[in-house]
């Protein structure tokens, strides 16, 4: 006997889908290696390695299109120099706030040993280094500490949970990122209402009392793609950050449509976001320290991503989730995340369905002032890419008064399997 919950959503009408493409900006780096070559060849930064030095390299834990050629390109760098390369995890509690767990991520990512020729440092130990203006202690990895310089390698990006000139990018690497569990929680307890100011406050301490050498910059388009690599030196990075967030800003993916009733996510995971779902894409954030200027009425999310590793932030910032997901969900390495974050509401359970038929049902059901049998709906893989979506067959009008959005297809059924659920994101997103 079906359940009285099932039976409620069974008549809701599901639309039609139409795959169309999103145009962005598509300039793109192919090959990163001769552009890190001639960035890391200013005197100013390669001047800073000498022969026998031991060198720090970070790699974070976000995803990053082209990763582990854009840390092996540093690391031979270095090299070639005559200094002697090893990379440490630079991801704050990332991968449960253990160094297995955070060296698992970078495996994840290709990035080993092997593949780079040179070791893995791997700790959550940490080393006070300064107090801030204001009192707070300092800290960063005790290997980078040791080490004879360190050299700060990450993307920037607009952050999801509070504005300011330095979001996510280098500053904050140093800050948090190298701060490992312990420097991310101090730099949390004071809530993200003062992360635009705690950010720099704390990187400035980091740059006066630590070795840094230089730091690479990372920015990608909204494909996903290297769209710039930029050298800076520890006097250009506060300067030039700000700059390169605006740049990043200006290209972040997005679903260039407006009023849509439901929205459908593929996949969450911390590869694509520190929220696991950006909400700069999905409208929602977990603090009010950061907004934007759309909403979308109910978000659904159907799973999490291989490569987050059970981390299911981001599930609790959407309305509905399947069963499927919940069974992979890691609670407790999210909810270290959580309470270093101090955020909870990212890692809260939404309403739990037991497949995406049910999940996407209850969405439609509950949407308020729409006319149900034309939703407004969208599909994406997950929000880092955004090039090619579904969009319910209602919307194509839109589509069609938009130049920079392209029709790939007819309308069709959602093509549900015997079990109620969509074939996996792979056959799409890839």
């Amino acid at each position: 006997m079906k359940s009285a919950l099932y039976e409620v959503l069974s008549d809701v009408t599901m639309p039609k889908m139409v795959r169309v493409r999103q145009s962005f900006d598509n300039h793109e780096i192919k090959d990163p290696e001769p552009v890190i070559r001639e960035e890391l060849s200013r005197p100013a930064l390669a001047g800073t390695i000498r022969p026998g030095m031991s060198v720090a390299i970070t790699a974070g834990s976000r995803g990053i299109t082209n990763h582990r050629r854009i840390i092996k390109a540093v690391v031979d760098f270095v090299k070639e120099r005559g200094g002697n390369p090893f990379v440490i995890p630079a991801m704050g509690s990332h991968g449960g706030a253990t160094a297995e767990g955070q060296l698992e991520i970078l495996e994840g990512f290709g990035i080993t040993p092997d593949y780079l020729g040179c070791p893995i440092k791997a700790s959550m130990e940490t080393v006070k280094i300064g107090v801030s203006p204001e009192g707070h202690e300092i800290y960063i990895d005790r290997y980078a500490h040791s080490a004879d310089g360190i050299i700060v390698v990450n993307k920037i990006k607009p952050h999801t949970a509070f504005r300011g000139p330095y979001e996510s990018g280098l500053m904050k690497m140093m800050t948090i990122g190298l701060g490992k569990r312990q420097g991310a929680s101090t730099c949390h307890q004071s809530g993200f209402k003062n992360m635009g100011r705690l950010v720099p406050m704390f990187a400035n301490m980091i740059l006066k009392n630590c070795k840094i050498l230089f730091g690479l910059a990372i920015v990608e388009n909204a494909y996903s793609k290297t769209y710039m690599l930029k050298g800076l030196t520890p006097q250009e990075i506060p300067e030039e950050e700000p700059r390169l967030l605006n740049l990043a800003r200006s290209l972040m993916p997005k679903i260039l449509f407006d009023d849509i009733a439901v929205l459908i996510i593929d996949q969450i995971g911390k590869n694509f976001s520190g929220d696991g779902q950006d909400p700069n894409v999905s409208s929602r954030f977990a603090t009010p320290y950061a907004t934007g200027d759309f909403t979308i009425q109910k978000v659904c999310v159907l799973d999490i991503s291989e490569k987050s590793h059970g981390i299911m932030i981001g599930a609790g910032c959407a309305d509905t989730c399947t069963k499927r997901l919940v069974d992979k969900a890691n609670l407790e390495a999210s909810y270290i995340n959580a309470i270093t974050s101090t955020v909870f509401d990212c890692v809260r359970l939404p309403m739990i369905l037991k497949n995406d038929y049910y999940a996407i049902a209850a969405c439609i059901r509950t949407c308020n002032e729409v006319d149900r049998s034309r939703i407004r709906m969208v599909r994406i893989p997950n929000t880092l890419h955004v090039g090619e979506i579904y969009i319910s067959e209602s919307m194509l009008e839109d589509a069609r008064k938009n130049p920079d959005i392209e029709i790939l297809g007819s309308p069709e059924p959602m093509p549900f399997d015997p079990s109620g659920n969509l074939p996996d994101v792979g056959a799409w997103s890839a």
